[in-house]
């Protein structure tokens, strides 16, 4: 006989157990219930799941715009300064769509960068005090022309890019300026070459005897008594929308505007190969473009200049500059200024000055440069082009920003330009 507590016992143990025994039934069920489906039940479970992963993985999630609310801060409200009605982000009414997406803020980057870049700049501008006092730029510049007396041809370049960038197709253009005027003087207008390493890059024509000099600008001195002035002082007070061209870029296209009306010479840009001597050109542009139906230039250009201290052209250059400057277009304040001011004037008393056809400056333009750099010398085109040149041309522009990355294929026009006009070549 059991006793009573022990039998009490026994009953409770078996009520906790039954629950675990019907759970281990319902286990097996399943298992065996799983085991009995046909394969095909699986492969379209798996399927469905596959296509619910990649929906949510791909999806795209467009918000919906929002009211009054411009997409990126206005000019305004970034420069305090008067929006511009030519940028394209306040003309493209989408963008609002993309406020919260990935290419909206990429847009945003984007702009933060620019905006963080001219900023930088206008800092620059604005404490860009001479460590000397104002006259030392112009002492320094009077000294060695002065002590130059024997320059037949005086040139300008400005550089306004890091010293790093200062590489071996801008040393070929100065070789190449100095092989057809061995007896030029030049002065490169750059903040970076005038240093130190600047000068030891400049250093092996120095030695050779050529005259060279590397001086940053006293934009102050250079722009004074002259609408630049204006404009400048203008600049630095935050009262010019310095836009998304490069503020350098832009100061650059004054700089040798000014530098011309100032002393006098002949610029060139540091992608400009010199074929022949410039000395019999006198206030002399170069046409980029040449309109065969109206017989007349369609373009000029700006990256080759030759004129007399203080012309007329030069005045109205600069101030069309000052009064019409647009930092948001590229080239309207270098060679479409250009263009515009010689329709203007052409033909008017007091204005004497000669352009010169594409040829002379610009035989092919940046849409066919890249021809340059191949040997494809069988082709008919190249070929009465490479008799062009060595016929016509004075000079042949490089155009850096669509050549830059292009390598120099031997036997072609440029490296056979390189050859030809290099000095260092051999050392």
């Amino acid at each position: 006989m059991f006793h009573p507590m022990e039998q009490s016992a026994k009953r409770s143990h078996s009520l906790l157990h039954f629950p675990f025994l019907e759970l281990q039934h319902l286990r097996r069920s399943t298992i065996s219930l799983l085991f009995s489906l046909p394969t095909s039940f699986f492969a379209l479970l798996l399927l469905l799941l596959l296509s619910y992963h990649a929906f949510t993985v791909f999806r795209v999630h467009v918000p919906k715009p929002p009211h009054n609310k411009p997409l990126l801060p206005s000019p305004a409200t970034l420069f305090n300064f008067s929006s511009s009605s030519n940028s394209p982000l306040f003309k493209n009414p989408h963008l609002a769509l993309l406020r919260n997406s990935t290419v909206g803020f990429s847009l945003s980057i984007q702009r933060s960068r620019r905006v963080k870049k001219h900023k930088r700049g206008l800092r620059s501008v604005r404490s860009e005090q001479p460590h000397f006092p104002v006259s030392l730029f112009h002492a320094r510049l009077k000294a060695f022309l002065n002590n130059s007396s024997s320059c037949k041809v005086r040139f300008f370049m400005t550089w306004i890019s890091p010293l790093k960038a200062f590489g071996e197709r801008e040393l070929v253009s100065v070789e190449s300026l100095f092989k057809s005027h061995p007896e030029a003087c030049l002065v490169i207008v750059s903040k970076s070459l005038d240093s130190y390493a600047g000068t030891q890059i400049l250093r092996p024509f120095v030695s050779n005897g050529f005259r060279v000099m590397a001086i940053a600008p006293d934009f102050g001195y250079i722009f004074k008594d002259t609408h630049a002035e204006t404009w400048f002082n203008r600049l630095k007070e935050g009262n010019v929308n310095p836009g998304e061209v490069s503020l350098g870029q832009n100061l650059s296209n004054l700089l040798r505007l000014a530098l011309l009306y100032k002393f006098g010479g002949t610029y060139i840009d540091a992608d400009v190969m010199v074929l022949k001597s410039f000395s019999k050109l006198r206030n002399t542009i170069g046409a980029q473009n040449f309109d065969a139906k109206i017989g007349k230039w369609s373009r000029l250009n700006n990256a080759v200049l030759i004129f007399d201290k203080k012309h007329s052209l030069l005045f109205k250059f600069i101030e069309e500059f000052a009064l019409t400057f647009d930092g948001n277009k590229w080239g309207h304040n270098g060679p479409y200024l250009i263009s515009r001011v010689v329709s203007r004037v052409s033909g008017r008393p007091g204005f004497n000055f000669t352009v010169l056809p594409p040829s002379a400056f610009y035989p092919v333009d940046w849409r066919g440069i890249r021809s340059l750099f191949r040997d494809e010398v069988r082709s008919k085109w190249l070929v009465n082009k490479m008799e062009q040149i060595r016929k016509e041309s004075f000079a042949v522009h490089l155009w850096n920003r669509h050549s830059r990355k292009l390598e120099v294929v031997k036997g072609s026009i440029v490296d056979g330009i390189i050859s030809s006009r290099c000095i260092f070549c051999n050392t």
